[in-house]
């Protein structure tokens, strides 16, 4: 029997890719996402696994908390959340509003905090639990014009290192997936906008001589909810094709 699988971001790019893979391997997956006929329209094609679709900006917490009500109701107590909800913005650093700066650490970090409060209850009441963040290779790189994305995607990596502490004696794990380069709509839009270089132009300079996929990430989150990364907590696991060796 699967557990129950908390996706944010679900509904396009690396956070659908993770609740197909997690539905794959049967968990009871409910995806949530600010666009929601998306959301809908994924979990229908994974509904034989018993997939759930939540409209949700993880920015709202009673949103947060209201989806989550669903979840148990639906599905069961939360046991593995991923949090891939995410937006980025590029502005040089004195151009950055302060409007634009909440707006920012509002979805990236806040979010991740109030989908992250809102699912460990379960976990402890259970003794076992499995946590992966989405991150961002530009924390550990520092990024041009975004200053801001590159702050709360560093709270992100902090808030993992600290929940794992806190949380490992009771079950549960605290990973997170700090990608590189990974070709999804949300990098195909900022190359669109001449925000960053292309997707080739970066691959070809990638060692690996290629972009990652969502399913690329997909494969490393679904490692890291299973039984079998049990002892693997608080660790940046970097896919990012050589990057930051």
């Amino acid at each position: 029997m699967g557990r129950v699988a908390v996706v944010t971001g679900a509904a396009s790019g690396m956070g659908l890719a993770v609740s197909r893979r997690l539905a794959g391997r049967g968990h009871r997956v409910a995806l949530l996402d600010l666009d929601g006929d998306a959301a809908q329209r994924a979990a229908e094609e994974l509904r034989d696994g018993g997939a759930l679709a939540c409209e949700v900006d993880v920015t709202d917490r009673a949103a947060v908390d209201e989806a989550l009500r669903k979840v148990r109701s639906e599905l069961g107590p939360v046991e593995i959340m991923v949090t891939s909800a995410g937006l980025d913005e590029f502005s040089s650093f004195t151009d950055i509003t302060p409007e634009a700066w909440e707006r920012v650490l509002a979805v990236n970090l806040t979010g991740t905090f109030h989908s992250l409060q809102a699912a460990v209850p379960d976990m402890l009441s259970a003794g076992w639990g499995r946590i992966v963040t989405i991150s961002s290779s530009s924390a550990q790189s520092g990024a041009a014009k975004m200053a801001h994305y590159v702050s709360s995607k560093g709270g992100v990596i902090g808030l993992t290192k600290a929940l794992a502490v806190e949380l490992a004696p009771h079950g549960i794990t605290v990973n997170t997936i700090p990608p590189a380069i990974i070709d999804t709509p949300m990098a195909r839009r900022a190359e669109k906008a001449g925000n960053v270089p292309s997707i080739d132009t970066i691959a070809a300079a990638t060692p690996v001589r290629r972009a990652g996929t969502p399913d690329d990430i997909a494969a490393t989150c679904a490692f890291l909810c299973s039984d079998d990364a049990g002892y693997i907590t608080g660790q940046q696991i970097g896919v990012n094709g050589g990057w930051y060796l």
